[in-house]
């Protein structure tokens, strides 16, 4: 990511908010640009039980987008999300905060 010239963290820590209140920070595996959140994962199968977990830290952060990515087969097998619904999330986002 870093070589496409996009600004890659990495193990950042998010700010997650409940009904407008802070109540802990999130540590992103990798937070590209401050606007995607990429889970890694290395498991022999694919497991359902990973897209829940990254649909919750979006909802929970205010990031719309999160990629999940698992390096445990042969190839690497990556999956997109986008948690849309933001109403009620709290404005003040960690945006170039750490």
């Amino acid at each position: 990511m870093i070589k496409c010239g996009l600004q890659a963290e990495l193990e950042f820590p998010i700010r997650v908010w409940y009904r407008g209140a802070v109540v802990g920070d999130y540590v992103a595996d990798i937070f590209v640009e401050r606007k995607v959140i990429v889970e890694l994962k290395v498991a022999r199968a694919y497991r359902t039980g990973d897209e829940a977990q990254i649909l919750n830290e979006l909802k929970a952060s205010g990031v719309e987008v999160g990629l999940l990515i698992n390096f445990g087969q042969l190839r690497a097998e990556a999956h997109r999300f986008v948690f849309s619904d933001l109403s009620g999330f709290h404005p003040a986002f960690i945006r170039g905060q750490k």
